[in-house]
């Protein structure tokens, strides 16, 4: 005889047959509406079982012998371009599981690289191998306290002391060493976890209005679910009361928005779960607090539920390895246990019971279509950052200024601006009406690969991870501090508006600043913080953004940022011959690498204000930028070298990429330079430190950090006065024009030594050598280029019959194109010359 199954306040799931219905009726809307419906899966596994039985019921209709939505059960909604259908309905209490990319909880995430994902799974073994050296640990620390409380009179108990005390110390030194090796994990992930990837579902080779996580393990999901959980609950710490006590005792007030995803599990047997869940895109503290008053853990509910935790009478033996994966089991039997326990007078007021009885069932919108499902995660990520942005609870401020960006960027796109700014900022790039602007909105707000920022790259170039986050920086530095028009002179004695050209504009709606003319300190300390966060994205360590303050001033924030626009190859060969500006913008470009390392260089603001003697010498983050920057003319500094420079400025560039730690030459442990003299307690090697160059530019046994950086350039060389221009120490030597030896220049300095002049031209010319040889190339590019576009305009007219254009342009261009010829058949006459003095130097 079946036992009836008990009724109550917490609702049990629709059959199967309903949940047909119900993606009938969501099929037939969507089709009204032309929008793309979820995949019918997705509708039969999370949205169907998430609804009670009675509820389903009241949202269908049948018209014209089909089912469809109630009128009253959905609404459609303009998100910018593209439209979302919503479901509006109840749902079970504790069905729904917080949304891992909340914008709340960004700063949490690290980019989604693949080295990043490959140390959260050794992390998770780590994590394992630990638990079971912990239980080793404790089972051989009772043995010993057994063997010590033994009889006296066993001729044997001294050495059985003595053989559980020494694997005591055995099990304990185990632990010590995956403890370590734990923490050295954890360092490497910059104590973070890369952000999880979504695509859009795609059935029958057609996208879909849900979400797709890639395949994770099953103890990867767990710890990431878990991870993002802690995450939120440490964010939702600043609220001013407590969330689920307000739902215990007022229920919830306010709907949320919901989407449906599908994590997929692949179990240690090689068996692959597709679970489809409702993941909350608004109100993620919401559910999280829900699932708290069910008791009921959100890593559970995507993964597996254990069955010991939600048991039946009818089962014969809780298995605690069985996982139950089919959402309407979990939640019947959750809600048959919750109504048993409610039943009985017995039953203790803090029991789950008694306090989820308001949240049995909330509100919800669910997205059931949408006209653009590839743009679906970005449109339901925009919604939540505009909830956020525009609500009263309290926003971290990295967080913050991190949705402020995403705003930024969309307001260029939605002013289709976002290409034209970085045409502007990229006048060398390959091809920027290539550019996927959806792929590049996603690879600057480090929602996914830097991939689409390929056809920025200039042509010619090699494309490599150090290429593309350098273009990221700068094309976030492009708009974040744009350029403006140069301002015109007056011709009358009027009042005139500064033109302040079309990007600006979108920066000053966006970030709601005042008139251009108003720009103080304030708003350009404001522009870096968001700089600074918007970058700390692209790196897996994330340093303190307040390290960039003082990067950019007032002239940057009105004027804009003014970079220079050549190549990080192209700056090398330059600060290898000798120019120093090209040295001056690779240290732009390196600052934010050298505040987003394992080991930062940059560190906000330091030391004492009014003096060395409490808290050292005082250096701020300009400070250290200009130390650098003026070592490279600074020769009296003892200890520096271009050779010291250009290998730190190549190593600090290429860390963020390291998958595995440094090496020192012969084997020798590496270890901080500034712990050298530390006995214990040192920090881990971990993938990306940098090794501390020597003044031959060759690696030493050390590991560069913020007390090696100090020492060699240290608050004094960030004081020092620049050379001036055309001084004996910059400016290039005429070769075969000397008139004979002379002692002094005509500032009275004396000159440099000729065969220290010498050793540093031979050091320089490879450099200028191969910058000329990429100059040329570049023009016998261009010169190819110009002759395949006359020749095809030639062919197209042609074909057109059109007439030939007018004799004055003709004329023009044949001038300038004769002026040019005749510059480069001079410059053949020099390279000439060059190749005999070759011979002589």
């Amino acid at each position: 005889m079946v036992a009836k199954r008990l009724d109550g306040i917490y609702p049990h799931i629709g059959t199967d047959t309903w949940g047909r219905n119900l993606a009938d009726a969501i099929e037939n809307t969507c089709a009204e509406h032309k929008v793309v419906p979820p995949p019918r899966q997705a509708i039969l596994e999370g949205l169907a079982a998430a609804l009670p039985d009675t509820e389903i019921k009241d949202l269908i209709a049948t018209r014209s012998g089909k089912k469809v939505l109630k009128p009253s059960a959905h609404r459609l909604v303009q998100a910018g371009a593209d439209k979302v259908l919503l479901l509006m309905c109840d749902v079970h209490g504790a069905a729904v599981v917080p949304w891992d990319l909340n914008d709340r909880t960004v700063s949490c995430w690290s980019p989604p690289v693949a080295e990043a994902s490959q140390r959260v799974k050794d992390l998770v073994a780590a994590e394992l191998a630990l638990q079971e050296a912990e239980k080793t640990a404790r089972s051989a620390e009772k043995e010993r306290e057994a063997c010590r409380r033994a009889a006296g009179d066993d001729p044997y108990a001294a050495q059985a002391l003595a053989a559980a005390t020494q694997k005591h110390e055995d099990a304990e030194h185990r632990v010590r060493e995956l403890e370590g090796e734990r923490q050295a994990l954890l360092a490497a992930l910059g104590h973070r976890r890369p952000r999880p990837v979504v695509r859009a579902a795609v059935e029958g080779g057609e996208s879909k209005a849900a979400l797709v996580l890639a395949q994770q393990p099953y103890e990867v999901a767990f710890h990431v679910q878990r991870y993002a959980a802690e995450c939120l609950e440490r964010a939702g710490k600043t609220r001013g009361y407590d969330l689920a006590e307000s739902l215990v005792d007022t229920g919830q007030l306010s709907k949320g928005m919901n989407v449906l995803q599908q994590w997929q599990i692949t179990h240690p047997d090689g068996t692959v779960s597709p679970l489809w869940r409702l993941a909350a895109v608004t109100g993620n503290n919401r559910a999280l607090a829900r699932l708290n008053v069910f008791r009921v853990r959100p890593e559970h509910l995507v993964t597996g539920m254990p069955q010991s935790l939600v048991p039946m009478p009818k089962d014969k033996k809780a298995d605690p390895g069985l996982l139950l994966l089919n959402l309407r089991e979990i939640l019947n039997r959750l809600s048959t246990r919750l109504n048993e326990a409610s039943a009985k007078p017995e039953t203790d007021p803090s029991d789950p019971s008694v306090r989820a009885a308001k949240i049995a069932t909330v509100s919800a919108e669910i997205v059931i279509g949408c006209t653009k499902p590839a743009a679906l995660e970005h449109v339901l990520r925009t919604l939540n950052v505009n909830d956020h942005l525009r609500g009263i609870q309290p926003y971290d401020e990295d967080a913050r200024l991190i949705a402020l960006f995403a705003t930024l960027v969309d307001a260029y796109t939605r002013e289709s601006l976002l290409a034209d700014a970085l045409a502007e900022a990229f006048p060398d790039a390959r091809g920027v009406d290539l550019l996927d602007l959806v792929g590049v909105r996603d690879a600057l707000t480090a929602n996914g690969p830097l991939d689409p920022l390929e056809p920025l790259v200039p042509a010619g170039d090699d494309v490599s991870p150090v290429v593309l986050r350098d273009i990221a920086v700068r094309a976030i530095t492009a708009l974040v501090f744009p350029e403006i028009p140069p301002e015109t002179p007056q011709k009358t004695s009027g009042r005139t508006v500064r033109d302040t050209g079309r990007f600006w504009p979108v920066v000053r709606g966006t970030l709601q600043e005042p008139a251009w003319s108003q720009i103080r300190a304030k708003t350009a300390e404001a522009r870096t913080r968001l700089w600074s966060a918007a970058v700390a994205q692209l790196f897996l360590h994330r340093g303190n953004i307040l390290s960039a303050l003082g990067f950019f001033g007032v002239p940057e924030t009105a004027k804009g940022a003014g970079q220079d626009p050549r190549p990080l190859k192209e700056l090398f060969l330059g600060a290898e011959a000798g120019d120093a500006n090209a040295w001056a913008a690779l240290v732009q470009r390196m600052a934010p690498a050298m505040i987003h390392a394992p080991q930062p260089f940059i560190t906000p603001g330091q030391g004492s204000e009014a003096g060395d003697g409490r808290k050292g010498v005082r250096r701020t983050p300009k400070s250290a930028l200009a130390a650098l920057t003026l070592a490279y003319t600074a020769t009296s500094r003892p200890g520096i070298s271009r050779a010291l420079l250009l290998a730190f400025a190549k190593a600090v560039l290429e860390h963020p990429d390291a998958t595995q730690p440094p090496e020192a030459e012969g084997g020798t442990p590496l270890i901080c330079y500034g712990e050298q003299h530390w006995v214990e307690d040192r920090t881990a090697i971990t993938a990306g430190m940098v090794i501390a160059p020597d003044i031959e530019g060759r690696p030493t046994h050390y590991v560069a950090d913020k007390a090696w950086f100090d020492e060699t350039f240290p608050v004094e060389l960030s004081r020092a006065t620049p050379a001036a221009p055309g001084s004996a120490t910059n400016a290039p030597t005429a070769i075969g024009n000397s008139t004979g030896p002379t002692t002094a220049t005509s500032h009275g300095a004396p000159l440099a030594d000729p065969r220290d002049q010498l050793t540093a031209l031979r050091l320089e010319l490879p450099a200028r050598v191969e910058l000329v040889e990429g100059s040329y190339q570049r023009a016998v590019d261009s010169a190819h280029t110009l002759m395949t576009d006359f020749q095809e305009a030639h062919r197209l007219r042609v074909q057109l019959g059109e007439e030939a254009l007018a004799a004055e342009q003709r004329i023009e261009w044949m001038e300038k194109l004769t002026k040019a010829r005749s510059a480069a058949q001079a410059s053949v006459t020099t390279l000439e010359q060059v190749e005999a003095l070759i011979l002589q130097v």
